[in-house]
């Protein structure tokens, strides 16, 4: 882990209001972990575990700072808040899903590291009365609930947005990533779109970037070697995406631009930069996703179901034409 990654999940720290709590079974606040499925209104939200692909990406930080707040907000100040980064390592989330459920968490927040292998810890959980809610991308797994991106339509605009600047023609790159459903689905939208552009060519779509900005250096820096004329590169989130402005920079090339997901700080002030190669974004938000599930998942605590059991988020595509009206998360 570079220097910057740890002062980021070192602010972390500042928005945990607690640890872990032992693996017993039997929790310090008398709360048995066994939900309220009949509407029981003397049922309180008392803690809530959220489970994160990467908190050296800001776009999980900001997600953590919004499900804490809303916690607090829905259950009270009392309400303990355990944030945990999987790295996207399926059995460290394993991991922390076994260590949720002894401590009778009533909410897990998740964010899969692989949306089919996760299953069984999703069914473990709510075998033993958890409410499970993912968040960000969809799991292979009856969860209560999911909140996501429309992530589809992420890939969509994104790849659109390629089509129409390249009038349908030229050669393009899709920088991929880790196997999760909101990955998956930004790809699929994306070939949907160009898939109806004859002359437009896909030159790589299956190198995984890990969805990091060192990821996305290391794949753009092979991927330029091999091809000496790409036209535009759309990337599946913005710290890959500006791993690729960064190998363009080191390689000397200008010849492609950038399309991007999240709408993360850094790519709007690229996109705003006249010397970077990023285009457009298809902005996130990833505080109301993470705000959303933890109010569906007190909701279910309380005995009411949302009207939907799959809630999508929209997105926007933020270019240099209006990116100075865009406050970005």
């Amino acid at each position: 882990m570079n220097v910057k990654r740890i002062a980021i999940a070192a602010s972390l720290l500042g928005i945990v209001s607690g640890t872990l709590l032992s693996c017993t079974n039997a929790s310090p606040n008398g709360n048995t972990g066994k939900q309220s499925k009949d509407g029981n209104q003397n049922v309180k939200l008392q803690s809530v575990g959220i489970t994160l692909g990467d908190l050296g990406n800001p776009f999980f930080v900001v997600m953590a700072q919004g499900a804490e707040k809303e916690a607090k907000k829905v259950g009270g100040d009392n309400v303990k808040v355990t944030v945990v980064s999987s790295g996207y390592d399926l059995n460290q989330q394993f991991n922390q899903i076994e260590n949720f459920i002894a401590a009778n968490t009533n909410v897990i927040i998740l964010n899969a590291a692989d949306s089919k292998g996760i299953a069984p810890a999703v069914d473990k959980a709510r075998q033993a009365g958890r409410i499970v809610i993912a968040v960000d991308t969809a799991v292979d797994a009856n969860v209560d609930a999911t909140v996501t991106t429309n992530n589809l339509q992420a890939g969509e605009v994104g790849c659109q947005y390629i089509a129409d600047r390249l009038k349908g023609k030229g050669n393009v790159v899709i920088v991929n990533g880790p196997p999760v459903d909101s990955v998956i689905q930004r790809v699929n939208g994306c070939q949907k779109v160009l898939s109806k552009y004859p002359d437009l060519k896909i030159l790589s779509q299956n190198q995984n970037a890990e969805g990091s900005r060192d990821g996305g250096l290391r794949v753009m820096s092979n991927l330029l070697i091999t091809f000496p004329k790409i036209d535009a590169v759309f990337a599946i989130n913005d710290p890959s995406g500006v791993g690729v402005d960064l190998a363009a920079s080191q390689a000397k090339r200008k010849d492609f631009f950038i399309v991007g997901v999240d709408g993360a700080p850094e790519a709007i002030q690229a996109i705003g930069s006249k010397d970077s190669l990023y285009a457009a974004t298809a902005t996130q938000n990833p505080t109301q996703m993470s705000k959303t599930a933890v109010q569906v998942g007190n909701d279910i605590l309380h005995g009411k179901k949302p009207p939907l059991a799959n809630i999508l988020i929209p997105v926007k595509l933020v270019t240099r034409d209006n990116v100075s009206t865009s406050k970005g998360w």
